[in-house]
């Protein structure tokens, strides 16, 4: 697959607990753009972070939430993207979504183009 030039980030907040269909959402994403033949995805825990109702997520050494923040990133054409948008709306419940326009300058595996 050849991606380079104008392309869509998508980057998706939820929270590390959240569900779908009894399997972590976010893994549920990730396998739904690999199904639809996106380019990738990268799964990012943070270690603090609050949403919508100013709840804070952290991880302290006292206490361990079970609730971390969770960041889903997916760079593709807007097409691509696209395809994806119907699917979360179903299934990102409570949660940011957001979209911006990438500039791909390099994308490669196994250093072949």
């Amino acid at each position: 697959m050849k991606l380079e030039g104008e392309a869509q980030l998508l980057r998706i907040f939820i929270g590390e607990s959240d569900k779908w269909h009894g399997q972590p959402l976010y893994e549920a994403i990730v396998l739904k753009a690999r199904e639809l033949h996106l380019a990738g995805a990268t799964v990012l825990r943070g270690p603090m972070g609050f949403g919508k109702h100013s709840r804070l997520h952290t991880v302290k050494i006292l206490r361990l939430s079970e609730d971390l923040p969770i960041i889903i990133e997916i760079v593709d054409s807007k097409e691509k993207i696209d395809l994806l948008l119907p699917h979360l709306d179903a299934m990102v419940t409570e949660g940011l979504i957001t979209l911006e326009k990438v500039h791909v300058i390099q994308y490669r595996a196994n250093g072949t183009a």
